[in-house]
């Protein structure tokens, strides 16, 4: 019984999955088959990515339809596996391989929340004026 207690006192402590400070998020582009598991998606992370899907950064795919997205990820001693279905609307997903890039985590959960961060308008820097 103490052993409970003591982990529910450090629950709010603790940080169970990512390092949300430290972790990159790669998106693939276009329409991946989600009935792919594991093992399809650490395949694609590091084939047609180019990335490393044992580094612990997030590789979020979706489908055809944009309705299902899957997130892989490696957690010190395995791969975690999310998944999010949307009953209504659909994930604002890129398309093509120019459009997609690496996103932050504040893009993430703007993807996740219906926001269109692909289109914002982009920053500009200049070095001198006219």
């Amino acid at each position: 019984m103490k052993f409970f207690e003591e982990f529910c006192a450090l629950r709010g402590k603790w940080r169970m999955f990512l390092d949300w400070e430290r972790v990159m998020v790669f998106v693939r582009p276009g329409a991946t088959d989600l009935r792919k598991q594991i093992n399809g998606l650490s395949a694609l992370a590091q084939g047609l990515m180019g990335g490393d899907p044992l580094s612990g950064h997030l590789y979020p795919f979706s489908n055809q339809e944009r309705r299902l997205l899957k997130a892989l990820y490696w957690d010190r001693n395995g791969f975690c596996l999310w998944q999010k279905r949307l009953e209504r609307d659909k994930f604002l997903w890129p398309r093509t391989q120019e459009a997609a890039r690496e996103i932050s985590v504040e893009q993430l959960r703007m993807l996740l929340r219906g926001i269109d961060f692909w289109n914002a308008h982009q920053s500009l820097a200049y070095r001198t004026v006219v």
